[in-house]
């Protein structure tokens, strides 16, 4: 499995409800979720969710008339984002840019599809870039995400805190940046500073990647335990089910065929694959792959 790579909350024994950390391995990772602030779920309903469909880009605004939160260290403008759970792997890259000397230190929640914390990355998280031909300095960090099995959309929460607002950013003097990228000898001068504010530039790229070694968010599981959690006033359409017929018992050579294949697809680190693999075997009347990735998940960890 890559180094630089993190996989979080593979839960998969139905009724279990608290993610498992099973690997931490990047020198930056998220923080631990249960350090994460505390928001009001009634806060969160209330909010309205932007839906970003990869591949995406979007600039956001984040102003005085942008959804606010005052809750515990939480203070400021908010940026609420709904993304697909049916689309694979997520590299989400988050900018926040400098404006006027301004900033916005932005932390995220990351919540699964019944609104419930499963990873949390701090303002720590995202780190200072300069400014390049086509941007302008930021704070910017790249989120991998996996949502679970059997989830319709994931939840990014962007915001800022008390502590973030009291400090502030060094920036790279444009005299330097440009004394650096021609290689003249970088001039004295002093830098400039950027206060960190409750506004500010957003840009999020939301891409759909193939890629394991991310952060898993909420329960994987065959099918929803709960129905979906309306999010502000928009409601989501019920699909009447299907009748299905029963899986026929699956043939003992295809049971083992599946078994493997899911234990060598974890052991590579492809866990996309062997989710796959895993529903491709249920879906044929297997009984044992569910145990075996499970089994293997847990042997990695």
């Amino acid at each position: 499995m890559k180094k630089n790579l993190l996989t979080l909350c593979l839960v998969l024994a139905m009724g279990v409800s608290t993610p498992l950390a099973v690997q931490a391995t990047e020198t930056i990772s998220p923080a631990n979720v249960s350090v994460a602030p505390t928001i009001n779920i009634a806060t969160l309903q209330q909010l309205s969710w932007q839906p970003l469909i990869p591949p995406v880009t979007q600039d956001v605004k984040l102003t005085t008339n942008s959804p606010h939160i005052a809750q515990g260290n939480i203070d400021g403008a908010v940026g609420a984002f709904a993304l697909p759970a049916d689309r694979g792997s997520l590299e989400i890259t988050l900018s926040s840019l400098v404006a006027d000397n301004t900033l916005f230190a932005p932390s995220v929640l990351v919540l699964d599809e019944q609104m419930r914390p499963a990873a949390y990355y701090p303002a720590s998280y995202f780190t200072y870039e300069k400014a390049g031909i086509m941007v302008s300095d930021r704070l910017q960090g790249v989120m991998k995400l996996t949502p679970a099995l059997g989830q319709k959309q994931i939840y990014l929460l962007v915001y800022t805190t008390r502590d973030e607002l009291a400090k502030s950013t060094t920036l790279l003097a444009p005299a330097k940046a440009y004394a650096m990228g021609v290689g003249n000898a970088v001039p004295n001068i002093p830098d400039p500073v950027a206060r960190h504010t409750q506004t500010g530039d957003l840009k999020i790229k939301v891409v759909a990647e193939q890629a394991m070694g991310n952060i898993m968010i909420g329960l994987t599981q065959s099918a929803p335990a709960a129905a979906p959690v309306v999010v502000g006033n928009t409601t989501q359409p019920v699909a009447s089910p299907t009748p299905t017929k029963p899986a026929a018992p699956v043939l003992s050579e295809t049971e083992n065929y599946f078994n493997r294949a899911i234990k060598d697809a974890v052991k590579a680190g492809d866990v996309d694959k062997a989710l796959k693999l895993l529903n491709e075997a249920e879906s044929l009347g297997s009984t044992t792959a569910r145990e075996t990735f499970i089994g293997s998940v847990k042997g990695k960890g």
